[in-house]
């Protein structure tokens, strides 16, 4: 089987897709208002893909990014990823990212500071807008250090974010800071 391919499933949060070839998986696309705007994701993501039955190993992550909206906690460790046409930058952020785990959040400068320093934090915000695996790489889980959540490239923008955050139980009284140091 050679070519891109898709699927389009229902989640918690909406209608989803995963792109992939026999490389691996090469997108994940998130809600969009309607099925045309779905279809026009894909179609500016891989123009040519067509859709084709879960099997397999898509079928797996599939069911992942399902339970994952549910609520229920998930690791992509094992996915194979074809990040062929991703910047090494952008590998090097995501990488930092996806030790992020379920449930906890993460900030632009923690992750710049891994990668050698604050002053790549934009970078670091950038890297993350062009993200091709949402869920999968966990940009959600991604705040500015003043609390705020940040921007969100996906559709639904930061209410988006919020609600795949909330989902987690990101914002429970435990997680937030104030209360995290009381805890500690």
């Amino acid at each position: 089987m050679t070519g891109t391919f898709y699927s389009i499933f229902d989640t918690a949060i909406g209608d989803c897709a995963v792109l992939w070839r026999d490389t691996g998986l090469t997108g994940v696309v998130l809600p969009a208002a309607h099925v045309a705007a779905m279809h026009a994701s894909i179609n500016a993501r891989a123009p040519s893909a067509v859709e084709s039955a879960q099997t397999g190993e898509i079928k797996t992550v599939i069911l992942a990014i399902q339970r994952l909206c549910e609520g229920e906690p998930q690791t992509f460790a094992d996915v194979r990823l074809d990040r062929s046409g991703v910047d090494p930058f952008a590998n090097r952020v995501y990488a930092v990212l996806e030790k992020t785990p379920f449930g906890e959040t993460t900030t632009y400068g923690e992750i710049a500071d891994a990668l050698g320093g604050r002053h790549q934090s934009r970078a670091v915000g950038a890297a993350l807008g062009a993200n091709p695996f949402p869920i999968i790489i966990p940009c959600h889980r991604v705040i500015g250090a003043n609390g705020k959540l940040g921007g969100f490239s996906a559709p639904g923008g930061s209410a988006a974010k919020r609600r795949l955050l909330e989902i987690e139980g990101a914002f429970r009284a435990d997680k937030l800071p104030l209360f995290a140091a009381a805890n500690a």
